[in-house]
C-alpha cells in the first residue's frame, strides 16, 4: 500500500516559484502557499492551493516546507523572523530550500533550525530558468542527509529531470555557485561575441544557428544570442541582480577556500557595472549593451 502524499508548503511565489507550484499542484500534492505579496498567489489559489497568512502558519499546515526566495537574508527572515517557519516547526518536518544562498550561512541556519524546533534542512538549488521550471526539466543539486533526500526526491522529481546528491548540507549551494560561475561567464562572452559580430557587419541573429552542435554551443547561447541580436529583452525571464548575487557568493566562497577565480571575479565586476547602469531588474540578455559601441 502506497504511503499518503505529504502536505506541502511553499514560500516565495516569484518567477520560479509560481511555475514550480503549478507543477506540484498538477502532480496531486496538497499545497499551501505564502508570499509577501499575497496577490501573486491568486493563480495558485484558483488552481486549488490554500493561502497561509504567515510562514509559521505555512509550516504548521505542512509536512514539508519548500522555499524559493531571493537571497540569504530573506531566507533567514522568513525562517527565523517573527512568525517565521521555525515558529511553526516541529520534529520530523523537513525544509527544502530551492533558493541560491551562501553555503556557510546555509550550514549555520540548518544547525539553528534543527536545534530550535527539530526540523531537518535540505539545500536544493535549481538550474534551468523559468522555462525549466514550467517544463519540469530543472537540474537540482542537493546537500543534506540521504534519508531526508529520500523523502523529498519524489517532490523534486515533479520539478526537475535530474536530482543529484552532492553531499552534506551546504554542498548543493557550493554546486550552484559553480553553476553560476559558468552561466555568468558564458552570458558575458556571448554578449561580447554578438556585439563583435554586429560591429564586423555579420548578421548576429544567425550566430546561434551557425554554432549549433559545435564546441561553442550551449543552452545559454541558443537562448541569449538571438535575444541579444534582436535586442529582445522582454519578458524578463531572470534578473541581472540574481546573477550578480550568485557571482558574489561564488567569489566570496572562493576567497574563503583560497581558490583563485580571476575570470569569475572579472565577470562580477562587469555584471556590477551593468547593474549600476540601471539594469539590475532586467534580463541578462541586456548584457550585450555593455559591449555595443554607440557612435
Amino acid at each position: 500500500m502506497n504511503a499518503p502524499m505529504p502536505s506541502l508548503g511553499f514560500a516565495g511565489i516569484g518567477l520560479m516559484g509560481l511555475p514550480m507550484c503549478q507543477r506540484l499542484l498538477a502532480a496531486g500534492y496538497r499545497l499551501t502557499v505564502w508570499n509577501r505579496s499575497p496577490e501573486k498567489c491568486a493563480p495558485l489559489l484558483a488552481a486549488g492551493a490554500r493561502l497561509a497568512e504567515t510562514p509559521a502558519a505555512l509550516s504548521r499546515e505542512s509536512d514539508i516546507v519548500l522555499l524559493c526566495l531571493a537571497d540569504t537574508q530573506v531566507v533567514r527572515e522568513v525562517v527565523f523572523g517573527e512568525g517565521g517557519v521555525a515558529a511553526g516547526g516541529r520534529p520530523g518536518q523537513l525544509l527544502v530550500d530551492l533558493s541560491s544562498l551562501e553555503p556557510v550561512a546555509t550550514r549555520v541556519m540548518a544547525a539553528q533550525l534543527a536545534a530550535g524546533c527539530g526540523m531537518s534542512w535540505l539545500d536544493a538549488p535549481v538550474s534551468g530558468g523559468t522555462a525549466g521550471a514550467r517544463a519540469g526539466s530543472l537540474a537540482i543539486m542537493v546537500g543534506g542527509a540521504s534519508a531526508d533526500l529520500a523523502r523529498a526526491r519524489p517532490i523534486l522529481l515533479a520539478l526537475g529531470e535530474r536530482v543529484t546528491h552532492m553531499g552534506d548540507v551546504g554542498a548543493g549551494q557550493v554546486t550552484k555557485a559553480c553553476n553560476q560561475m559558468i552561466v555568468a561567464c558564458n552570458a558575458l562572452v556571448i554578449a561580447e561575441a554578438v556585439a563583435l559580430a554586429e560591429r564586423a557587419g555579420v548578421d548576429a541573429s544567425l550566430l546561434a544557428q551557425a554554432l549549433a552542435g559545435g564546441f561553442a554551443d550551449s543552452r545559454p547561447l541558443q537562448i541569449l544570442a538571438p535575444q541579444m541580436a534582436q535586442s529582445n529583452f522582454t519578458p524578463v525571464s531572470w534578473h541581472v541582480r540574481t546573477l550578480l548575487k550568485d557571482l558574489d557568493t561564488a567569489v566570496g566562497l572562493a576567497r574563503e577556500e583560497g581558490a583563485p577565480t580571476p575570470i569569475s571575479g572579472l565577470a562580477a565586476q562587469l555584471m556590477r557595472l551593468h547593474g549600476a547602469q540601471g539594469h539590475l531588474q532586467d534580463d541578462p540578455a541586456t548584457l550585450v549593451q555593455l559591449f555595443r559601441m554607440h557612435e
